[in-house]
């Protein structure tokens, strides 16, 4: 029994649970507050995709006559060779049962309907990937396949990711979403609710707590919702997350308190904390409840802050102490909704503030079924599967973002614009707690710009630490992330990152207050190629006053990024208008002109029209077929205009502008306050002589060996007798940090000419064998 129960709705990922629930059990661990989660999502897949599950459907398909397609036909009739391989396809996309991959890669194992359609080029794209890869995205179309019956025949609401999406998609009104839940549950409600109810029996919890990160999550939690209120009405029940933040800030129709008690909005901790008094600790007095929370929170304090040596115990109570009002009964709440006097009122009426990133303690994955989701491949693209093959604990560097700007990114929101990150130190005592709890040495840090000085020292510690982790992020592409720099990154365990190219044009990343060129996002993306890590861009068309040219334009930029081999992965989305950015609060700076509508459920999207007035749903179809084609590396010899099936211009970019962007000469010089780090071993040494013209020289033979090669270089004894000395203790491990201008005065109190050294064609070889410039 618990008092929590924290559900996040069907339907998010397959393959790793959305974080939000275990950053929330996790915090309520700090305070003190016992609670139990699930993914409902994942238990209603696997439910669903079970063989006597599809066995029901079929009969229903039957029944309902509603197989109308050609491919349904033909999945029917194919029902047993679907039926039998599905229990043991689950398995080994679960990693259970990998023998399986050889059958599976046979050509007539599974049955094969609309989705294998695209497998003219398996043998070439899945050639470097192996044969676990290449089985995993057999496997995964054998699935969609199944899935387009279910969407056909039984519930055209479903999707692996989403759940009747367009319920929540711009819903300004709830009227369609409200109309749709008067309606007799579907199949997959029917499964879900069984679900629910079964874990209600078992936990019994006084509050529920729904996370919905995105609009496919909605209706599932209003089902949900309904179903708690009519059989559980003693029940308390509230509304968080992504979607609620964003979308439901203007909520003012009564009916949806019908199904939620609260909704709260933007980081979940507080609220979250203050409900748990109002409705778990009802009969404590508000001042008894806040001191025992502020009392756990104080122990937390003590056991976890790394610096709480040198912070006094009434500074850290100054920054966490509940300001009390000894004669008010009044509940304390923090932006939350709920119903009063049949209206819908916002409270924000608590005086405590909010909890810092060092409060809210390691994400808390119990409870979560991690040895049961599945694992798939879409794509045959490195990149683009991380988001959906193998399972990733999730981790935020930093809240926030810390640069802020973008005009068409919700900044005016506090999950963008309260910038506050965790140090360096924590980040890593959070990843061995997670390692230990969970088994897994893979993390996704889901940051909204993951700041390149926190990267560094995040890898820094990583390495002095002597961790074996895999990780990957979201960035901007700065001129921060030097090659030296993505090198360290790598040497930590970065695999991947992905990051905002948005619309290949300077004049509209100036618009869009990038705060990067082309020019410079070609410079960063070889920077992280050539340090083997992954790159993946999100691309943007239809931005407000983007001419026809511009879009043409920044499709051959694509194509050259790609064909250069500087980006591994992308996704075209349109511009969609917002009403927190910059350009959904002050519209006609833009030139576009919003139509509003009446808001009482959710807003966020907005339809406009651009001073412009192109039609930019039209090249929708043919960037993606290009980017398609770039991501599988062919394609790159057609004419743009093969793309299209209407008359585009020919593109202004020359053709070999992205490359003459990575050919800008660097100058050889440092910042006196860059780090220096060396990242190798230390050389085996041999001492010669040389004798020139009767003078004799003492020479050190220094050989570096790392994981896959050997440097040999040679050195005047008194500077490699210095470099030997040095290079220990520029190691992460020795736990000093070392300047240029340190290293500089080091060297001259000893030898002299330390620029000429440190230049040297000698040195320049150890810089690219592990000697960093940060």
């Amino acid at each position: 029994m618990k008092d929590l129960l924290l559900i996040t709705p069907p339907f998010t990922q397959l393959n790793t649970p959305y974080p939000a629930t275990a950053y929330l059990k996790g915090f309520l661990n700090t305070i003190g507050v016992s609670a139990f989660q699930m993914d409902l999502g994942i238990e209603v897949i696997l439910e669903l995709f079970s063989k006597k599950t599809f066995e029901k459907l079929f009969d229903l398909a039957i029944e309902n006559d509603s197989i109308s397609t050609e491919n349904g036909q033909r999945i029917y009739t194919l029902k047993d060779d679907y039926l039998q391989p599905l229990d043991a396809i689950i398995l080994f996309l679960q990693g259970k049962n990998q023998t399986l991959a050889r059958q599976i890669c046979t050509t007539n194992f599974l049955p094969q309907a609309s989705r294998f359609e695209q497998l003219e080029d398996m043998d070439w794209a899945f050639g470097e990937m192996g044969m676990q890869d290449k089985a995993k995205h057999l496997a995964t179309l054998y699935l969609e396949d199944l899935s387009d019956f279910i969407i056909e025949c039984i519930d055209p609401n479903f999707g692996f990711s989403r759940y009747a999406e367009r319920l929540g998609q711009s819903a300004n009104a709830f009227d369609a979403l409200y109309d749709s839940l008067k309606n007799k549950p579907t199949f997959i409600d029917q499964l879900t609710l069984a679900i629910l109810e079964d874990r209600l029996k078992t936990v019994q919890p006084k509050l529920i707590c729904f996370s919905v990160p995105f609009p496919g999550n909605l209706y599932s939690a209003f089902r949900c919702a309904q179903f708690i209120k009519a059989n559980y009405p003693e029940i308390k029940i509230a509304i968080g997350g992504g979607f609620p933040n964003t979308e439901l800030r203007q909520v003012t129709d009564t009916r949806v308190f019908d199904f939620f008690d609260f909704i709260t909005l933007d980081d979940g901790e507080l609220p979250i904390a203050l409900l748990y008094q109002n409705v778990c600790q009802p009969d404590n007095n508000q001042s008894t409840a806040e001191t025992d929370l502020e009392n756990n929170l104080e122990n937390t304090l003590e056991n976890d802050d790394p610096n709480s040596n040198n912070t006094s115990h009434a500074e850290r109570s100054r920054s966490t102490t509940i300001t009390k009002d000894q004669n008010s009964k009044e509940k304390q709440y923090k932006r939350t909704f709920l119903l009063e006097d049949g209206k819908v009122v916002y409270k924000n009426n608590t005086t405590r503030p909010e909890y810092k990133q060092l409060q809210v303690g390691t994400p808390d994955y119990s409870d979560l079924l991690l040895e049961d989701y599945i694992s798939v491949i879409e794509i045959a693209n490195p990149m683009h599967s991380l988001w959906s093959d193998g399972r990733w604990n999730k981790l935020t560097m930093a809240h926030g973002c810390y640069w802020g700007k973008c005009t068409f990114c919700d900044i005016s929101l506090d999950y963008i614009k309260i910038y506050e990150p965790i140090a360096a130190a924590l980040l890593v005592d959070r990843m061995e707690q997670l390692i230990a709890q969970t088994g897994e040495n893979g993390f996704h840090f889901v940051d909204e710009a993951a700041p390149p000085a926190l990267m560094k020292a995040l890898a820094l510690e990583i390495i002095k630490r002597k961790l074996t982790v895999t990780w990957w992020t979201n960035i901007r592409f700065e001129k921060n992330f030097t090659q030296d720099l993505c090198y360290l990154l790598k040497a930590s365990g970065c695999i991947a990152v992905s990051g905002g190219l948005e619309v290949a044009s300077d004049r509209l990343l100036k618009l869009i207050d990038k705060g990067v060129t082309v020019e410079q996002v070609a410079q960063v993306t070889r920077n992280f190629t050539q340090a083997n890590i992954m790159v993946h861009s999100y691309l943007m068309y239809g931005y407000p006053t983007q001419t026809v040219q511009e879009t043409v334009d920044s499709l051959e930029m694509v194509r050259q990024l790609f064909e250069l081999g500087i980006i591994q992965s992308g996704f075209w989305h349109q511009f969609a208008l917002t009403a927190h950015s910059p350009i959904g609060l002050n519209p006609t700076e833009y030139g576009i002109t919003p139509n509003y509508k009446s808001i009482s459920f959710a807003n966020n999207d907005i339809d406009f029209t651009d001073s412009t007035g192109i039609d930019h749903n039209q090249f929708s179809f043919g960037l993606k077929k290009s980017l398609f084609n770039f991501m599988h590396g062919i394609g790159f010899d057609m004419d743009l205009q093969e793309w299209f099936d209407f008359e585009i211009p020919q593109t202004s970019i020359a053709p070999f502008h992205i490359d003459d962007c990575l050919n800008t000469e660097t100058a050889l010089t440092t910042k006196p306050t860059a780090k220096i780090v060396w990242l190798g071993h230390l050389p085996l040494v041999a001492e010669r002589t040389k004798t020139k013209k009767g003078f004799t020289n003492e020479l050190l033979d220094l050989t570096f060996h790392d994981k896959t090669e050997r440097l040999q270089m040679t050195l005047n004894k008194p500077e490699g007798e210095w470099l030997l000395d040095t290079l220990e203790t520029l190691k992460p491990t020795s736990g000093k940090s070392v300047s240029f201008s340190a290293l500089k005065k080091d060297f001259e109190t000893q030898l002299d000419d330390f620029e000429l050294f440190w230049f040297s064609k000698p040195m320049q070889k150890l810089k690219d064998f592990g000697l960093l410039q940060l």
